[in-house]
């Protein structure tokens, strides 16, 4: 959403961004980085660390050998107990692979003056936080159709230089791709897309059974539209202008359509066992990451029960 006001004030402070100007983005880049790895090694600093299967030294735990494995995997003296095959696990025998994807299109410039940082710094910065902490855990993480997923300890570096040299088109929603059953998808948007946009595109990164959470950035602007008198509102992605003569007037019912935008995003969630989370940009994202680190934890717990996945994540924040 842009916004201006009679006379040439502006709230849209990103708007030259959004141009799609590289060079802004690349002169962001630093100091988005840096702030980053703040803020990662604070969250990480605060959370007890994930045991899980793994290539290690130490045993982690015995499970079914499993068609195609090869024959020297299998722990013959425990097989010898009954009548099945197993496989002696270590810890960190094989990365989880998680799938970041921030929302890079026009709508994501905007910034009002309630806010810290526009959405598309916060995106970033979550996204580059969140794979830091990811790959500190042992963790595997890539961006849909520009990175491939990889467990190198500069991975914010390798981000950041994809996004600067990626040359497909910003949309507001992720390109169709095909993630693996067990890997897991974030996706950081301000998801004010149409719903039967964002429905399809779930039901099609789903459709593997990979889990998925998904984290609506927001200015708090857009929550609590705090515009009086004429106003003249513009969509930044090219669907047209309007102009309220009192836009106070327009309030009940701006907040009714948001709610009933979320519902609907909450019910697809729900329905695919996904998360959803609402993360404002007047709110440190300090709390975001604990709370969707918690989130993935119990995921990936409830897909080991489901497809017996070696991959247990046992850790919990402080």
């Amino acid at each position: 959403m842009a916004v201006k006001r009679p006379g040439g004030r502006t709230e849209f402070k990103a708007i030259q961004r959004a141009t799609g100007d590289a060079r802004s983005l690349a002169a962001a880049m630093p100091r988005l980085i840096l702030e980053a790895r703040r803020i990662a090694a604070t969250v990480i600093h605060g959370l007890h660390g994930r045991r899980r299967a793994g290539s290690g030294e130490n045993f982690w735990q015995y499970r079914r050998f499993m068609s195609g494995e090869p024959a020297r995997r299998i722990d013959w003296r425990r097989s010898a107990r009954d009548d099945h095959l197993y496989v002696r696990e270590r810890e960190w025998e094989a990365a989880h692979t998680i799938w970041i994807w921030p929302d890079r299109s026009l709508s994501m410039a905007f910034a009002s003056k309630l806010a810290r940082e526009g959405k598309l710094d916060r995106g970033l910065v979550i996204a580059f936080a969140l794979a830091e902490m990811l790959v500190e855990a042992g963790e595997r993480v890539g961006i849909p159709s520009v990175m491939r997923p990889t467990g190198s300890r500069v991975v914010i570096d390798r981000m950041a230089d994809s996004i600067l040299h990626d040359p497909n088109e910003r949309g507001s929603l992720p390109q169709a791709f095909a993630p693996a059953a067990l890997s897991e998808i974030v996706l950081l948007s301000d998801f004010w897309s149409p719903i039967e946009d964002i429905r399809a595109t779930l039901t099609q990164l789903s459709a593997s059974g990979a889990q998925g959470h998904l984290v609506q950035i927001v200015d708090p602007a857009e929550e609590t539209f705090p515009y009086n008198g004429r106003v003249e509102f513009w969509e930044s992605e090219g669907a047209g202008e309007i102009t309220a003569g009192r836009a106070e007037n327009w309030r009940p019912d701006y907040e009714r359509r948001v709610m009933r935008h979320r519902g609907e995003i909450r019910a697809e969630t729900d329905r695919l066992g996904w998360s959803f989370a609402i993360h404002r940009t007047d709110r440190p994202p300090n709390e975001l990451l604990l709370a969707l680190h918690a989130r993935m934890s119990e995921g990936n717990e409830m897909a080991t029960l489901r497809h017996g996945s070696p991959l247990a994540q046992v850790g919990r924040h402080a």
